[in-house]
């Protein structure tokens, strides 16, 4: 069964609080990692997310293709919850994620109010438009923030679950931040994109494999858009009072690593609208 953890914002602005490196990754038995066990309970908390940010962006507008969106990734949560949870059903999962991730990114499209940007699907490697530029530079600066925290808290981040790999990357990484990537980014690029902080100017033409990227001063002001949505307060019940989003993503990793010292189901990370 899923638990989650509800979340609503604050407006006020804190420090996270210090934190303290552990050296060595925890030793844990290896059934810890197969790779099923915290899957469902991840993209479960991410498509939950994608629906919030959809629900929060569309309450005044009411665009009938949006309400469809969110009315498909609630059907794609209820197909997900009648999945057994087992390493077999894992390609039903991703599939069921994939069909709601198109219809999201969809959605996402119809809520830019600044005509000097469109965007109709999710893009990557190379980003082929702005809209697409700035998502994958947000997704890029959540890694990281998300690796950061995993290496503090004493976690090998190449041992995934949702997201597994031959290859020698950070997948754990991937798995932690999926559930931060409507809140944190997504909110901030259609933030900055309707308030018209960028513009068209602000990005290069596309280069020889049609890659569209932020030019060096728009990117710099990016970074600094993107710290201050790290910054912002937040409820957590782990905490006594509202702590930035960076926090707020470590008390997660050290869910997950109680998760899997104490074999106890992982809770999500579920924002309010």
């Amino acid at each position: 069964m899923v638990r989650t953890t509800q979340l609503a914002e604050s407006s006020s602005n804190q420090h996270p609080s210090s934190l303290i490196p552990q050296p060595s990754s925890l030793s844990l038995h290896p059934s810890a990692f197969i790779p099923h066990l915290s899957s469902f309970l991840l993209a479960n908390g991410k498509l939950w997310n994608s629906k919030q940010l959809l629900l929060k962006l569309n309450r005044r507008r009411g665009l009938a293709r949006v309400e469809d969106a969110i009315a498909g990734i609630e059907r794609n949560l209820g197909a997900i919850a009648q999945l057994e949870d087992t390493a077999a059903n894992l390609a039903q999962l991703r599939g069921y994620e994939g069909v709601a991730a198109a219809r999201y990114f969809s959605a996402l499209g119809q809520l830019i109010t600044n005509k000097a940007f469109t965007f109709n699907q999710r893009t990557r490697r190379p980003p082929t438009d702005p809209v697409n530029s700035l998502l994958s530079f947000g997704y890029t600066l959540l890694f990281n923030n998300v690796l950061s925290l995993l290496r503090v808290e004493g976690l090998s981040p190449y041992l995934g679950n949702l997201h597994r790999s031959e290859r020698h990357e950070a997948q754990l990484a991937f798995d932690l931040m999926e559930e931060f990537r409507s809140p944190v980014v997504d909110m901030l690029v259609l933030k900055l994109i309707n308030q018209q902080v960028f513009n068209p100017d602000d990005f290069t033409p596309p280069n020889a494999t049609g890659g569209v990227y932020l030019t060096d001063p728009a990117r710099r002001r990016f970074l600094q858009e993107f710290e201050r949505r790290m910054m912002l307060a937040i409820r957590h019940p782990d905490a006594a009072k509202s702590v930035p989003y960076r926090q707020t993503i470590q008390l997660q990793v050290r869910r997950y690593k109680q998760s899997l010292l104490e074999a106890v189901p992982y809770e999500t990370f579920r924002r309010l609208t």
